[in-house]
């Protein structure tokens, strides 16, 4: 399972509803690339990249083995890499290389090149890189053009556990200094959440910059493919308690692209305390991530915490020259999860900081009903609002920030936990339906905070009514507890909006806590009266 092999391989499956990334549209170049010696910079791949969006996309899936293309799980799972063979092995560099083997989900050959002082020296297949174990497969049977499904680098504090892996379309994924994988990125989404299956664009190419003698960073080039969209990116990684990656991305689109997904982002979230709608397993929260978080450019901190919807749901956050963007697990209380195999408490948050105005957009949240832990089904990225057509130059810069430590709202409290169950007063009888919600907040000034000041609840909900407001201090965790409770202004199920801040003197004290509520079928709104 892809939760229980969390150093050994990635396996992106994505979205349920959706197309697994590996198998849907794929494309690799025939063009010449700069080999043998002939310098390459980033200049030259932004020129290639740009080339190909004037071609006819040519689709390579399934250009590999039939003997590699039915394997089963277990198979797959034997062929690895032999350390032995790590790029950069016994030199100097604080970065091994090591290569993923094609087969299963992995079914278009991708090229990956070392590149030195500019000068590149393509990675050939041999059956000597990786070990083959109980699969069956024969290495030297397998061509030697066969090419790789990816790559994962490895630093000297633990040569033994991934610090970052790029593996199916343009997934990849990093560690901080729990070394622990949780969710991914991808190098660019395509039509995420329209009436149509989505497209994976391809990262078809790699170059793997050789790093200097005891550099903490390393370099990465891609192209990247797709029926809609070609592009060129550099990666440059710093390891750390919070990983550091900085993306440079080129993108030529081919033609018009309704919804692009700049710096994407795919998470899991199945059960938690905020929605139990899927608590059939006895833990009692699974998910990499609880909620998302954004720096505004007008500068507000919103979070909003993640559910999975009876059905697909879709949130576009109008902004203009967002400051950041990112999928958090804000909780780490082992005592949470109780999972001591997979460990949701140590996962990593990713935090997406532009570099640059990036102007008019939206963050768009995507959330989709799930029943299973082992499937993303929760997708974040910037979409741009000025339309994206054949011919365009996009250029986007931006950090990721990866680590168990996200941005917090500075002075501002933020939210630490969202309970929800049924509305109305302990012992009296309930006689109409409504949503209890219980806000956490913590941090910033709150412990400051004189016992006999008052705090005020700013609230404000899209439909419906809100009642029962209270705010209290919560001592166990230094902060206060709002709870409130929301009656749906009718039988159906249609979404209501919710948005909460604290005041203190007039003055905001806390991020905004944002919320979408979908009221449950009049037959399950249970007022279990005695």
């Amino acid at each position: 399972m892809k939760r229980q092999t969390l150093f050994a391989l990635i396996i992106p499956i994505i979205l349920g509803a959706f197309l697994v990334a590996s198998t849907a549209a794929t494309a690799a170049t025939d063009a010449p690339i700069p080999t043998g010696g002939t310098t390459f910079d980033y200049a030259w791949l932004k020129g290639r990249a740009r080339a190909l969006a004037a071609t006819p996309h040519v689709n390579h899936e399934g250009e590999l083995p039939k003997v590699l293309q039915n394997l089963t799980w277990d198979d797959y799972m034997q062929l690895s890499f032999d350390s032995e063979h790590a790029l950069w092995q016994g030199e100097s560099s604080l970065f091994h290389a090591e290569l993923f083997h094609l087969g299963l989900y992995f079914k278009t050959p991708i090229t990956i090149y070392e590149l030195q002082d500019g000068k590149v020296k393509e990675i050939d297949y041999t059956p000597d890189l990786f070990k083959y174990g109980k699969s069956g497969i024969k290495g030297k049977d397998l061509p030697k053009d066969l090419g790789f499904a990816g790559f994962r680098f490895r630093f000297h504090t633990d040569w033994n556990r991934d610090l970052v892996a790029f593996l199916g379309a343009s997934y990849f994924r990093a560690v901080g200094g729990e070394m622990q994988y949780g969710l991914s990125a991808r190098g660019l989404a395509v039509d995420t959440a329209l009436p149509r299956n989505e497209e994976f664009p391809l990262f078809t190419h790699f170059w793997l910059e050789k790093p200097r003698p005891g550099s903490d960073t390393a370099t990465v080039y891609a192209l990247l493919d797709s029926p809609s969209v070609t592009g060129a990116y550099r990666f440059d990684i710093r390891p750390g308690q919070t990983l550091g990656m900085k993306v440079d991305a080129a993108l030529y689109p081919r033609k018009t692209i309704e919804r692009l997904g700049v710096a994407p982002l795919t998470s899991m979230f199945l059960t938690g305390e905020n929605d139990r709608r899927m608590g059939y397993d006895w833990r009692q929260e699974i998910h990499d991530s609880d909620g998302l978080a954004i720096h505004t450019g007008n500068g507000e901190w919103i979070w909003r915490p993640l559910e999975n919807p009876p059905f697909l749901r879709f949130n576009a956050f109008m902004d203009r020259n967002p400051r950041g963007f990112g999928l958090f697990q804000r909780d780490q209380n082992f005592d949470h999860y109780q999972d001591d195999g997979v460990f949701y408490d140590k996962r990593p948050s990713v935090w997406v900081e532009p570099v640059g105005d990036w102007g008019e957009g939206s963050v768009q949240l995507v959330e989709i009903s799930h029943v299973d832990e082992t499937f993303d089904n929760i997708v974040a990225f910037w979409n741009p609002a000025a339309p994206v057509e054949a011919g365009q130059e996009l250029l986007f810069s931006y950090n990721l920030h990866w680590g168990t430590q996200p941005p917090m709202p500075g002075q501002l409290a933020h939210v630490v936990d969202t309970f929800t169950g049924l509305g109305g007063v302990v012992g009296q009888k309930r006689v109409y339906y409504s949503k209890r919600f219980a806000v956490d907040f913590t941090g910033g000034d709150l412990a400051m905070i004189a016992k006999d000041k008052k705090i005020t609840p700013v609230l404000e909900t899209s439909a419906g009514r809100i009642e029962l407001t209270s705010v209290r201090p919560q001592h166990a965790i230094n902060g206060f507890r709002c709870m409130f409770d929301v009656v749906p202004p009718d039988e159906s199920q249609n979404p209501i909006n919710l948005r909460l801040h604290l005041e203190a003197d007039g003055r905001r004290i806390s991020e905004t806590w944002v919320y979408q509520m979908t009221p449950p079928p009049m037959q399950e709104r249970t007022l279990y009266n005695p």
